[in-house]
Formats: structure tokens, sequence, C-alpha cells
């Protein structure tokens, strides 16, 4: 039991630091321009220098939508390790770790619509480069979506022991 309380705990680690990642860098796209390879992430575009990102009006709502709930789910997820930590002291022998999963599977929540919105509005769009291609930041955004949902099922179904 330790070893799986253990197991989760690391595994719980590895994706809030994945979440800061894909997050705060700014390789969400990547493509080449006749200035070399370009990236664009969140919040900047970069080619050589980082400049802010250029959004037109129509897609400048979903930027932000997609910023707040990727902020969001950086919360929910120490939020969830907290109480994790927390509750692992101070819960009861027999009782189950409701609290902890409800809190992660909101974070789940919220990788999964800021995900789905970039994908839906911002992936289609070469206006600033060609040959674009998914860089890391948008793959490792992925990879938490599929980790915090296990992590929150295990945290609903685990038992203190």
């Amino acid at each position: 039991m330790l070893v799986l309380l253990a197991g989760i705990f690391v595994v719980h680690i590895a994706t809030v630091i994945m979440l800061f990642v894909s997050t705060i860098a700014n390789v969400w796209m990547v493509g080449s321009s006749t200035f070399g390879t370009i990236s664009a992430g969140l919040w900047l575009l970069c080619n050589k220098t980082c400049t802010q990102l250029p959004v037109s009006s129509r897609d400048e709502a979903s930027l932000k939508v997609v910023q707040a709930f990727m902020i969001l789910s950086i919360i929910f997820s120490l939020v969830a390790l907290i109480l994790f930590i927390i509750q692992l002291f101070t819960l009861e022998k027999g009782k189950r770790f409701y609290m902890t999963g409800a809190v992660m599977l909101v974070c789940w929540m919220c990788i999964l619509i800021a995900v789905s919105i970039y994908t839906a509005r911002f992936t289609g769009k070469t206006l600033y480069y060609t040959n674009a291609h998914h860089g890391y930041c948008f793959i490792l955004a992925w990879i938490c979506f599929c980790f915090s949902f296990i992590i929150g099922i295990l945290y609903l179904v685990l038992r203190k022991k």
C-alpha cells in the first residue's frame, strides 16, 4: 500500500510540473517561416526574440479562456496535492480520499476545456508560419489530461489502510 501511495504521489508531482511547463513555455505550435523556426504558445510568439502573441479580436476571448483554464488546472492540481498530504495524516483508517479525487477531477475538466478550445480555435491557423505542427507543450497538456484523470479516479477508489 505504501508503494501505491508513493507512486500516486510521484505521478501527481510530475503532473503538476508538466502543467507548469506546458502553461509557461511557448511551444504549443511550431512551424517555419522566412526567419527560421517559429513557435507560438499561450502568451508569446517566439522566433529569435519573443513578442506578444498577435491574436485577432474574435480569437482573443478564446485565448484568454485557454489561459485561464490552464492556470486553474495548475491551482486545482496543487490544491489536490496539498489535500492528499493533509488527508494522508488526518484521515481515519478505512476512509477514502474523496475530496482529493474530486478536486483532481476538476483539474482534469479544466485541462480538457483548455486543450479542446485551443485545438478547435488555433490548430489550423497558420498565419505566421508554414509546416505547422503541435509543440511539446500541447502534447504535455494532453499527457497531464490523462494523468489527472487516472490520479483522480485512483484517489476516489483508494482507501487509507
